[in-house]
């Protein structure tokens, strides 16, 4: 394996390996002890593995006898399901924003969208900004959260009531199970 091939999270194997002396562990787990950088990779050779350096930060280095190929293809396999339950885990929030003024076409396109969403099993955040003398009457903004909740009644629970937060007002909403 060329040098100019190392990736930066890949570790060290073989002849790549700068340390002096290391503790080896063998292919099965079983403890070596402490060896020459020459003998070790004799080890390595003759068993017909790699030598991968796993700890070089500590007071002494640790070496393990192994297939370095087929480790990394199961640390690979191990991060692509750990990134597909992360996914499954954290479905995605969707943000819709209103207005306290929003006419009649707006309001249904997002009802509908939002319902789409909701029905797939996202949750979803309804937002709404006061502008300029909005904010002395917020209690109409908090009606417009309200009647978007109770439109989308049928396939979706309040998670988090309407809350003031400055200038907005936000809800967040829940897929029914």
């Amino acid at each position: 394996m060329a040098i100019a091939n190392v990736k930066k999270d890949d570790l060290p194997i073989n002849e790549q390996i700068k340390v002096s002396e290391l503790m080896v562990i063998g292919p099965n787990g079983e403890q070596l002890g402490t060896k020459q950088l020459a003998d070790a990779l004799t080890l390595a050779n003759y068993a017909g593995l790699d030598l991968v350096l796993m700890n070089a930060g500590s007071d002494r280095a640790v070496g393990k006898i192994m297939d370095y190929n087929k480790y990394r293809y199961e640390k690979q396999k191990k991060q692509k399901e750990a990134l597909k339950n992360q996914r499954a885990n954290n479905k995605d929030m969707k943000e819709y924003k209103l207005s306290v003024k929003i006419d009649v076409g707006d309001f249904n396109t997002r009802k509908k969208n939002a319902s789409e969403y909701l029905v797939k099993g996202h949750k979803i955040k309804v937002s709404l900004k006061f502008k300029g003398r909005e904010m002395a009457h917020t209690e109409l903004g908090r009606e417009v959260l309200e009647k978007f909740a109770e439109e989308l009644d049928e396939v979706s629970i309040i998670e988090q009531k309407p809350k003031l937060e400055g200038r907005q007002m936000t809800m967040i909403l829940a897929p029914k199970k």
